[in-house]
């Protein structure tokens, strides 16, 4: 059994044991009360944490002291109750992630997705194909998480498109989505979410001072740009 063969074996036996795991929504509801049970565990022992954190009011940094709601009493159940909507609509990448459903769910039925991913396969040097998806999962968090939910079984895709086993696509696609993540070309959607985080820290020294999005991404490209030619250095 040459090395190939091997890999198709292994990658099968993961696909199989993925396929043994409970449904997604299971799962999420068992965590759900996993979570709601570690809360009733953690108010009964009365469980705090104290940190530092940053006072808008008074502008000085405080020690702050945090206990646990229990959600399995009256009111932590009136708390899940009326906050439902509140943790998916506040929840950032959830608009973004349904609106880029929505574009690959049109171009999916009209078959523009299926000729791109066929083009993108017969333009792509085999050799080039699992850099390239690596590549566009680095790209992907251009649109925040979303390269979660939609790159990663594109990437399955291309893989099966170029006869290449499914489930390598999805760790390829995974591995640019995770191991990249805000490391980008581009100006990506956190950068903006850094930089008002870093504006409130900076104004502790200097109220005025303002942090650009840009400013992510330059330390990224000096850093970068760092790397590659030290690499040069020492490696020529």
């Amino acid at each position: 059994m040459d090395t190939k063969q091997k890999q198709f074996r292994f990658l099968n036996w993961v696909e199989r044991a993925g396929n043994r795991l409970p449904d997604p929504s299971f799962l999420f509801i068992s965590l759900t009360f996993l979570t709601i049970l570690a809360s009733a565990i953690a108010a009964y022992f009365n469980l705090t944490v104290t940190y530092e954190g940053f006072n808008e009011e008074t502008e000085t940094i405080e020690t702050i002291t945090t206990s646990v709601n229990n959600l399995l009493s009256l009111d932590g159940f009136h708390y899940m109750v009326t906050h439902i909507i509140d943790n998916f609509t506040g929840f950032f990448p959830l608009g973004t992630v349904f609106t880029v459903i929505i574009g690959v769910s049109i171009t999916e039925g009209t078959g523009m997705l299926s000729v791109l991913l066929r083009q993108i396969v017969s333009k792509t040097p085999k050799a080039l194909i699992s850099g390239m998806v690596v590549f566009l999962g680095i790209l992907s968090n251009v649109a925040s998480s979303t390269g979660y939910i939609v790159l990663l079984p594109l990437g399955a895709i291309i893989f099966l498109v170029s006869k290449r086993h499914p489930v390598a696509g999805l760790a390829a696609a995974y591995a640019g989505v995770s191991g990249g993540w805000t490391a980008n070309l581009l100006i990506g959607s956190n950068d903006p979410l850094y930089a008002g985080i870093s504006t409130q820290a900076a104004n502790i020294l200097d109220p005025n001072y303002i942090v650009q999005p840009t400013g992510n991404w330059v330390f990224y490209d000096c850093i970068y740009s760092y790397g590659y030619f030290d690499w040069h250095l020492h490696h020529r």
